[in-house]
């Protein structure tokens, strides 16, 4: 299964990007962008590329989706009363 994963980019430098999600940040590759994209705009990551761009409250929303779902796992690891 392949997940694409919405990130918002904090940084570009050249062909690359520093993208952040929840905080954590890392560097991916725009060179399958078939747009230009600027600082402050959400992609789709996909194995450290970005794939697509997307709108600002997708993102955030799949974002905090992804976020209860691991709230969710968490409980199931851990149990109820955890």
């Amino acid at each position: 299964m392949c997940l694409a994963v919405p990130v918002e980019v904090v940084e570009i430098n050249g062909s690359s990007a520093v993208v952040d999600t929840g905080g954590v940040r890392r560097s991916i590759s725009l060179l399958l962008m078939p747009d230009a994209v600027e600082v402050g705009e959400f992609v789709l990551v996909h194995a450290g590329f970005a794939i697509q761009k997307m709108d600002k409250g997708m993102g955030n929303e799949i974002i905090a989706l992804f976020r209860e779902i691991e709230g969710h796992a968490a409980l199931l690891d851990n149990g109820p009363d955890a």
